[in-house]
């Protein structure tokens, strides 16, 4: 078994196809406007992988808040280097937090977050 994809309902769908394409570098597989649902459903992937179904609905409530409410806690990344990917969000406007090693592993790894507040995890490979 393995993770199809991780879907995601932003506030704004045009901040958020921005943030997770051109500030995070995702790419496009498809986009559909869902008209019955006044929705859309955007397909994204790290280089091939399909990962992401970015969704938008008209008024979709809040998010709980902090990264300790029930559903999901945060999405992952890996990424090469640490220090370059936080640096490239900063650069980006991100509010980046410090970063952290991990206690169990050794590994760099640091944490923003997307439009709607979702923390994102960027992790040493």
């Amino acid at each position: 078994m393995k993770i199809h994809h991780i879907a995601i309902i932003g506030s704004n769908y045009e901040v958020s196809k921005k943030f997770y394409t051109e500030i995070l570098g995702l790419n496009i597989i498809r986009e559909v406007y869902r008209e019955e649902r006044q929705s859309y459903k955007l397909d994204l992937a790290i280089g091939d992988h399909y990962i992401i179904e970015l969704f938008s609905f008209p008024d979709p409530p809040e998010r709980p808040s902090g990264p300790e409410a029930c559903g999901l806690r945060h999405l992952a990344f890996s990424v090469e280097n640490v220090n370059e990917k936080r640096r490239e969000l900063i650069n980006k406007g991100l509010n980046c937090e410090e970063i952290r090693i991990d206690e169990f592993t050794g590994k760099e790894f640091f944490f923003t977050r997307d439009p709607d507040k979702l923390p994102l995890e960027f992790y040493e490979m």
